[in-house]
């Protein structure tokens, strides 16, 4: 099934005869707008293509999306591979420029997040890649004077009647003189040879020989080293700088002071870290000095302003007031870091009128721009080489850590890598962001909700990120009602209000974003309700799930598989569904108690996200996904005390380990349906499953993550 994006165009402009790449050959674009803009150009004026097949008959992918561990140098090939009949391993991958042509058609600009690197490129990518064929055919055809039905392909090789026979490569250059043809149609799912199956990732080998090279592995000639230091109160700016210290001491080259604090360039990058630490640094704290964790937590419960409707059906709040009885309840919710393994890091290097970043990035047009301000040059004279990232979460959405790494280079001359300590990196985030979330409801006689209000108050990432998306008075921030203005239950009045309400730091996508959030707001809410209702979590969900077919059945596969309401004696289960990103699933939380503290024995997690590429990656990505929330869910949390960050390293914010892992059982539900995201939905479901299961075991309903705040973790 097709499911090509409305401003995407094939047009016969972007179909070149030559190479971006090599070799000549079939050079494929896919460009916003349609046929009658000219072909997509990147640094250089170099057309942009995704697809290049070459007279060598090599096929060249080009990936616009960063490789954090979801598996797009293996999944995005595959798609290329099924529509030309290649084997996986003909088809090469080399990372795209930054550049426009590569925009992200779901997020508005090239970037990797939101759970969309295989909803956007399996049309785009699958039509490409018929395109393609259809050419490559058609050329083989005109040049044997056969029917092109009477033309096979497999192994990049058209053969005909007679034992006519050509490479990809060898039809090539006549194919790229052809017309695009305009009916050009990706298979059917029942066509599949590769996509759906589960196949070994491309990049595994590299990562075990060492090869795959991240930011913090990038080594340049004459290149030198770079620690910074930054102002331990939040927003804080450097006052004045005695470096006098630090200059003496061995391997020092430069102390350069920055747009974000002071760096020492040195010839290692342990002799740039110990003189960073002899720094005499005087800063101006700033308005922050003041903030608390506490501070924070009493203004978004009581932050004041009309809040803005996202979701109104029916009479919407007003109905509340209607109903037989009435419950209700408050939500909140921490900050939180993203924790990644690699630190931040990235390496400059800066020319009289140009610029090279290498670097770990989700946000290759933004990383290109801010690199260019802190360089003096234009955005298209700067280079980005995007490495792999170890670990990106939406951390690697911000760029606060790239413009001293320029500054740095262009004061000394020669590329300069910038690395952060781990320390630098938890209390200098860009947090998940914290809420104040409420949710009242009615009930008539049967326990059955007629009327639903939800009200979020948290900080808006988006007015910072990409202010133009709410801009507009009166415009929702989308991704701050995630799992929220989708609420799936029946309801006839359902009303979902947000209050942006600012904490003075900043906060950042974190994976899952506000899905994590509301997620356990309304899941949690919907077990209140049942057991206000005298019913079953289970039952009562399913029967409020009429309208919602995927969710049902989703929630349904869960309770059967875990066994709902058989557990062994001593196990006590709690269960949660959502839809994400287009994906629908249901996780059931098994919990046992242990000297009164609630042990995870087990979750179950059944997902619908459509119809999978590569399914052992999905899998990967839904396992991947819970063990990120079970800390998110237990015991992370980002505190503050006068604008500093009390967490300086996993020794005081605990991430899982092997032993704290439970047994993760993944169903995944075939489907026809289009594909959903996948890197991020399981995140959510884990700490209102879990929190569910609490309340079954102890009858304590815990409303405030993270749940080792109860005492019953």
């Amino acid at each position: 099934m097709s499911h090509l994006p409305n401003d995407l165009s094939l047009g016969r402009r972007n179909f070149l005869k030559g190479s971006l790449l090599a070799g000549g050959g079939l050079l494929i674009g896919v460009s916003l707008g349609g046929c009658g803009k000219p072909a997509p150009t990147g640094p250089g004026g170099s057309p942009v293509a995704w697809l290049h097949i070459g007279g060598d008959n090599a096929i060249t992918i080009l990936i616009d999306k960063s490789e954090m561990g979801q598996g797009v140098y293996t999944s995005l090939p595959m798609l290329i591979a099924e529509e030309l009949d290649v084997p996986l391993s003909m088809v090469k991958v080399e990372v795209a420029p930054a550049d426009k042509a590569f925009i992200n058609v779901f997020l508005g600009t090239m970037i990797t997040g939101g759970s969309t690197s295989i909803r956007e490129g399996w049309g785009k990518l699958r039509t490409a890649g018929a395109a393609a064929r259809a050419m490559l055919v058609g050329a083989a055809a005109d040049a044997w004077k056969v029917d092109p039905a009477q033309i096979k392909v497999a192994d990049a090789r058209l053969t005909g009647p007679g034992g006519k026979s050509a490479t990809f490569g060898e039809m090539a250059e006549a194919a790229a003189k052809r017309e695009v043809p305009k009916d050009a149609k990706p298979k059917d799912a029942k066509d599949f040879t590769l996509v759906g199956k589960p196949t070994p990732r491309l990049d595994t080998p590299s990562k075990v020989d060492g090869s795959a090279e991240y930011g913090i592995d990038v080594k340049l000639p004459g290149m030198k080293y770079a620690a910074l230091a930054q102002s331990p109160v939040l927003g804080g700016k450097v006052k004045s700088v005695d470096a006098s210290a630090a200059e003496k001491m061995p391997g020092v080259i430069k102390v350069v002071t920055t747009s974000s604090g002071v760096a020492v360039v040195a010839d290692h990058y342990w002799q740039a870290h110990s003189a960073r630490d002899a720094l005499k640094i005087t800063w101006e704290d700033g308005a922050n000095v003041h903030l608390t964790t506490a501070s924070m937590r009493t203004g978004l419960a009581t932050a004041k302003g009309s809040p803005l409707t996202a979701r109104k059906d029916g009479a919407g709040a007003a109905a509340v007031k209607g109903g037989k009885k009435t419950v209700s309840a408050t939500y909140e919710l921490p900050i939180r870091a993203h924790a990644t393994m690699e630190p931040m890091n990235c390496t400059a290097d800066v020319h009289a009128d140009s610029c090279d970043i290498y670097v770990g990035t989700q946000i290759q047009q933004v990383a290109q721009a801010v690199a260019a301000a802190a360089a003096g040059v234009q955005p298209e004279k700067v280079n980005v080489h995007t490495t792999m990232l170890g670990g990106g979460f939406g951390r690697r959405l911000e760029v606060d850590f790239i413009p001293a790494a320029v500054e740095a280079s262009k004061a000394v001359g020669v590329p300069v890598k910038l690395v952060w300590t781990r320390e630098d990196d938890f209390t200098h985030d860009a947090y998940g962001p914290p809420a104040h979330n409420s949710a009242s409801a009615s009930l008539d006689a049967a326990g059955n909700p007629t009327a639903v209000h939800l009200n979020i108050v948290s900080p808006s990432i988006t007015a910072r990120v990409f202010p133009p998306v709410v801009a507009k008075p009166g415009t929702v921030d989308p991704f701050m009602v995630e799992a929220a203005a989708n609420y799936l239950y029946d309801a006839p009045n359902v009303q979902v209000d947000v209050l942006r309400h600012e904490i003075g730091i900043n906060v950042g996508y974190l994976r899952s974003v506000s899905h994590q959030l509301n997620a356990f707001m309304v899941e949690s809410f919907m077990d209140e309700l049942a057991h206000t209702a005298g019913k079953d979590p289970f039952e009562y969900r399913r029967a409020l799930l009429s309208k919602q077919p995927r969710a049902k059945r989703v929630l349904e596969e869960a309770a059967t598989r875990a066994n709902w309401g058989k557990a062994a004696a001593g196990t006590h289960q709690g269960i949660a569904v959502m839809e994400g990103y287009g994906t629908y699933l249901a996780a059931v939380a098994d919990i046992t108690l242990v000297d009164g503290k609630a042990k995870v024995g087990k979750i179950t997690c059944v997902v619908d996200c459509g119809q999978k590429v590569n399914p052992g990656i999905v899998e990967s990505q839904i396992v991947s996904g819970m063990v990120f929330g079970l800390p998110q869910a237990l015991w992370s949390e980002i505190t503050l005390d006068g604008g500093k960050v009390q967490q300086t390293n996993f020794d005081s914010y605990r991430v899982v380990r092997m032993n704290d892992v439970p047994m993760l059982d993944v169903v995944m539900i075939d489907s026809t349906e289009a594909p959903g995201g996948i890197g991020e939905p399981s995140v959510a479901v884990v700490a209102p499953a879990i929190a569910n299961a609490i309340f079954a075991a102890t009858g304590k309903r815990v409303r405030d993550l993270p749940l080792a705040k109860s005492g019953l973790v």
